[in-house]
């Protein structure tokens, strides 16, 4: 089975990740889309970010009812911080069955040099890239990748939790059950 691995932080989980994950499993030969939630990311700061355990149960309530798309906490078993090489070897030895593709936004691509094992990522694992706003891709540069031609999103988690802060009402930007579990616990305020 060729599963699709969606890394991040999902913090919060909104309709731009789902779109494209939608998209991914409906417009490529990706039969399961398996969400990643990432403790930290080694390249980026930790400061807003939500408790690991809150980001999953936002994911959980997001892809509930669609049998298409599994949450996944394998990096909260795994040492800090986790690397994505390090992720996929486990996996790939607990489930031998399955062939990962690596889902990665083209935001990652500047940075992908510096991951732990980028190259031996590159040489073993087929990379999704979905287009993000402002970091064009050329596909000609890519080592076993392919370029997905998603819908771009112009929504971040940055924007949810500022919009969120200023009290916003962005119902719209997150899944309904989402949206409730975020404004009775005040995440984000």
């Amino acid at each position: 089975m060729k599963t699709g691995l969606y890394f991040g932080s999902f913090n919060p989980v909104h309709i731009g990740h789902l779109a494209i994950a939608n998209y991914l499993i409906e417009f490529t030969d990706i039969d399961q889309l398996w969400f990643v939630v990432s403790p930290q990311n080694p390249l980026k700061k930790k400061a807003s970010l939500l408790d690991d355990h809150k980001r999953r149960t936002m994911l959980e309530l997001a892809v509930e009812t669609d049998s298409r798309f599994r949450v996944s906490d394998i990096e909260f078993k795994m040492p800090k911080p986790s690397y994505t090489i390090d992720t996929l070897t486990w996996l790939q030895e607990m489930h031998p069955g399955n062939e990962f593709v690596l889902i990665m936004g083209s935001d990652g691509l500047p940075t992908f040099h510096k991951w732990k094992n980028a190259q031996l990522i590159q040489e073993k694992y087929t990379r999704y890239i979905y287009p993000r706003p402002g970091y064009e891709v050329n596909s000609n540069e890519l080592v076993n990748a392919r370029v997905i031609d998603a819908p771009r999103m112009e929504i971040s988690s940055t924007f949810i939790r500022s919009a969120l802060k200023e009290k916003r009402d962005i119902r719209h930007f997150l899944p309904p059950n989402v949206y409730e579990y975020i404004t009775e616990m005040h995440f984000y305020e």
